[in-house]
């Protein structure tokens, strides 16, 4: 089968497309044809191994995973004698950080994992950007006890994350105050924001609003500059470590001094979690905005566009062509 395989850490070109062999299933997996992935920050930081930790777990010299991808929309091809959830046929969608392998024509993903069958009317190439950003943004909500009615300040609201976030807020019922460019105020607007802050033209720090959490989506800002915006007892949480992993450590010391405090969103994945999103989705209280479009034989000029920091929402690979 064709698959995107880099076999050493670095820049988007170290990303190539080869034939490798099929992957195999157990009992309890399934075969999925891939028909769309996406390329993602996560599979950006993997595949440079950036932070350098990252190696510990993916190997110290070079990759042990060498096809990456965490997203995936496609045809279940086979399953094995185990499997009673899925047949032959079934249309699904699901995110498979650790394993990976999206990014390749077939991929092996245990029944129990986090996979779903396909909203209704939906096509795989808008299935497949539904789980990643999504699934961090869920993160940041539960991390941060949300509830009905609470004002939440979404930094960085066009990626993946922050997109996402703005609408699972406003599903449960928060007030969301969505911080963005000038060109993506619309967009913003029509996920749901009650309020949108063009960041160009004012400092969303000095905002005269308080908020009972702030989502810094893109880890572009700091606990410093943002307490302020806090209302007592209110919650700062941001996509990155931040400098020296501050918001790691800030996360343990700031809830025992009291008052306004640093958490920070550890994305757990569980069977529970795609058919969550299938459901919004179904229901239209979620759509993944999607940037660009691209076939797998050019993964790399996705990873160089997702490097740039413009990609608005997500980058979707169509690895089968659509209809």
């Amino acid at each position: 089968m064709k698959a995107a395989v880099h076999t050493r850490y670095g820049p988007p070109d170290v990303v190539r497309i080869t034939e490798v062999s099929e992957p195999s299933i157990g009992d309890g997996d399934l075969l999925v044809k891939v028909h769309a992935t996406t390329v993602n920050r996560t599979d950006c930081g993997y595949r440079a191994a950036r932070p350098f930790f990252i190696r510990t777990f993916t190997g110290l010299a070079r990759p042990r995973r060498t096809v990456l991808g965490t997203e995936f929309a496609g045809v279940v091809e086979a399953v094995g004698g185990g499997v009673t959830a899925f047949t032959v046929g079934d249309k699904v969608f699901g995110y498979n950080e650790g394993a990976f392998g999206t990014h390749a024509e077939y991929l092996a993903v245990p029944e129990t994992g986090a996979i779903a069958t396909m909203p209704a009317g939906v096509a795989f190439e808008e299935a497949a950007p539904g789980t990643e950003g999504s699934h961090y943004a869920l993160a940041f909500i539960e991390a941060a006890g949300v509830q009905a009615g609470q004002d939440v300040l979404v930094h960085g609201a066009t990626g993946a994350i922050g997109s996402a976030a703005v609408q699972l807020l406003k599903s449960l019922g928060a007030t969301v105050t969505a911080v963005c460019d000038t060109a993506n105020l619309e967009l913003v607007r029509g996920l749901g924001a009650d309020r949108v802050v063009d960041y160009t033209a004012q400092d969303f720090t000095r905002d005269e609003q308080t908020y009972d959490a702030v989502f810094d989506a893109v880890g572009k800002s700091t606990f410093r500059r943002c307490k302020r915006l806090l209302k007592p007892g209110g919650a700062y949480l941001s996509s990155e470590l931040g400098r020296w992993a501050q918001n790691l450590v800030l996360a343990l010391v700031t809830p025992l001094l009291g008052g306004r405090k640093v958490k920070f969103p550890f994305p757990g994945k569980d069977e529970e979690m795609v058919p969550y999103f299938r459901e919004l989705i179904e229901s239209g209280e979620f759509r993944p905005v999607i940037d660009r479009r691209y076939p797998l034989d050019r993964i790399v000029d996705a990873y160089r566009y997702v490097e740039t920091g413009r990609k608005v929402g997500n980058v979707v690979i169509n690895v089968v062509p659509p209809d």
